[in-house]
């Protein structure tokens, strides 16, 4: 049980497409491990380990965290725009347009 293996993947969402790298690792491999193991750092120098967030399946997780077998990793970019400010925004818009916006009475 100690050369036990499991499969992963590691995800970077790019604007125009996503990079999937497929990993085998050894049983109780970390994130970050998973990450480095993936080759993206090293292709995609934006990645900090220090800034960018990181998850499993969706779930925001911490570097040190244990992955079991087809765990998905994810590597998160930072935000362009603070939704609350795009919230906020629309809701300003709305307020302008709400007048005729819901006349479909015709």
């Amino acid at each position: 049980m100690a050369d036990e293996m499991i499969n992963v993947e590691v995800c970077y969402p790019l604007p125009s497409k996503q990079e999937v790298v497929r990993l085998r690792l050894p049983a109780g491999s970390a994130l970050q491990q998973a990450v480095a193991a993936s080759g993206l750092l090293e292709k995609y120098p934006e990645i900090d380990l220090a800034k960018n967030k990181f998850g499993i399946w969706n779930k925001l997780s911490k570097l040190d965290a244990a992955l079991r077998d087809f765990d998905r990793v994810e590597i998160y970019r930072p935000l362009i725009a603070d939704p609350k400010e795009v919230r906020k925004q629309r809701a300003a818009e709305g307020k302008v347009m709400k007048k005729g916006a819901g006349d479909a009475d015709a």
